[in-house]
């Protein structure tokens, strides 16, 4: 073997890695190109971003929190309460103010004020959340055929929602309720049958928006009927929106059932309610001499459910549609 060969054998063997510096490199020889990893990541979901967005904003986890609790305490009323709804405590002991006893004091019918608070509770997020069913019930179906089929449809139906939308809702409530006697299942009907205005007008514009979009008119190529575009394309795709207004929605009833019951036409006694609870210690405060813990501690509650649900429904349209923020 002459030098010559012998220098291009040492120089082959010095640039050619050995086990070691294979294993240390990752088993990849110099020049060889690495096959990327193949395992499938796992992509996050609308859903998934949206949750992780609320959870950041602050003022959205704090109404998730009242929302969550005061759901909790309507539902373990009856564990909760240290009384019963109308278990008078003591006759002799009315108006009695809050003590290490009973912390929001004693009604004029000498009644645990915070036991009376916490099944109130019952009677507002029903309200809040039966009605709001209703509403969708109607509204959608109404808003999803005018926005959908527009033409002469849309034009008598939306003509008809201007004429409710234009009368305010506490008075419409306010004349069904007379009309049909006082009472939860019509509180439920009275807010419920009016107030699907607004969610109606709502879908019918998300409607008008979607029915212009390719994957709609190639569903109308193919062949496919208005009820099924509806439920399969269209709905699913207006979900956010709606989420969001029946966020609002709730405590927009929970204030109408509180007003018309503060007036004494809404819940009947003695079933217990935080509107018919402000009417009663306003009427007290009025006749004989102020007792502010009969006023105070319902007002609070209602207060704080709203609040409540208004930073979750901020929160709920700021996580779900980050970009109409920008």
């Amino acid at each position: 073997m002459t030098n010559r060969e012998l220098h291009s054998q040492g120089e082959h063997a010095a640039f050619e890695p050995t086990s070691l510096e294979l294993e240390l490199a990752g088993g990849v020889p110099a020049g060889v190109l690495a096959v990327p990893d193949a395992t499938p990541r796992r992509q996050a979901s609308l859903w998934g971003d949206a949750w992780r967005r609320l959870v950041r904003n602050r003022l959205a986890l704090i109404g998730l929190i009242v929302v969550v609790t005061f759901v909790i305490v309507a539902l373990l009323a009856p564990w909760i309460a240290p009384y019963g709804e109308n278990e008078v405590v003591d006759p002799r002991l009315v108006n009695q103010p809050p003590s290490w006893t009973w912390p929001m004091g004693l009604d004029r019918n000498g009644r645990d004020v915070f036991s009376r608070i916490v099944y109130g509770a019952r009677v507002s997020l029903l309200v809040g959340v039966v009605s709001q069913m209703i509403v969708l019930a109607i509204g959608i179906p109404i808003g999803a055929i005018a926005g959908y089929y527009s033409g002469r449809m849309d034009n008598f139906i939306m003509r008809a929602v201007d004429v409710v939308y234009a009368i305010p809702q506490v008075l419409l409530v306010l004349l069904f309720v007379n009309w049909r006697g006082p009472g939860l299942t019509n509180i439920f009907l009275a807010i419920g049958l009016i107030g699907w205005v607004t969610i109606s007008r709502l879908v019918r514009g998300q409607f008008l928006t979607l029915r212009e979009q390719e994957y709609v008119k190639a569903s109308k190529v193919a062949g496919a009927g208005g009820s099924y575009i509806i439920g399969r394309h269209m709905l699913p795709n207006s979900l956010t929106p709606i989420i969001v207004a029946l966020t609002f929605g709730i405590p927009t009833a929970i204030f109408t059932e509180a007003a018309i019951s503060f007036i004494g036409v809404g819940i009947r006694p003695p079933q217990a309610s935080w509107g018919q609870m402000v009417g009663e210690a306003a009427q007290q405060i009025s006749r004989v001499q102020t007792y502010p813990h009969m006023l105070l501690f319902p007002v609070i509650a209602i207060g704080l459910t709203m609040l409540g649900f208004t930073f979750l429904g901020d929160g709920l349209r700021d996580a779900l549609d980050p970009k109409g923020n920008d």
